[in-house]
């Protein structure tokens, strides 16, 4: 099980760099982690007012920030 946590953590951590490569300003909390909705896998990153932004998780491991999440991740 622990291979499943280290690449979900990898995961995040690459969300976090590319948040704020994109130019994002604001800090991630630690609520932010993987999440599996539909048998698609997401990286959200909260911060205390809300959501922050979205990655789908692409088949080949890649992350793709999204402009519209299913609603479900906001909450």
């Amino acid at each position: 099980m622990p291979s499943v946590i280290a690449a979900d953590d990898e995961l995040t951590r690459r969300a976090f760099a590319a948040y704020f490569r994109s130019g994002g300003t604001q800090q991630p909390t630690k609520s932010s982690g993987v999440v599996d909705r539909d048998g698609k896998r997401y990286v959200v990153l909260n911060s205390a007012r809300g959501v922050l932004a979205v990655y789908r998780v692409r088949n080949d491991g890649m992350l793709r920030r999204m402009r519209r999440w299913p609603a479900d991740l906001a909450g």
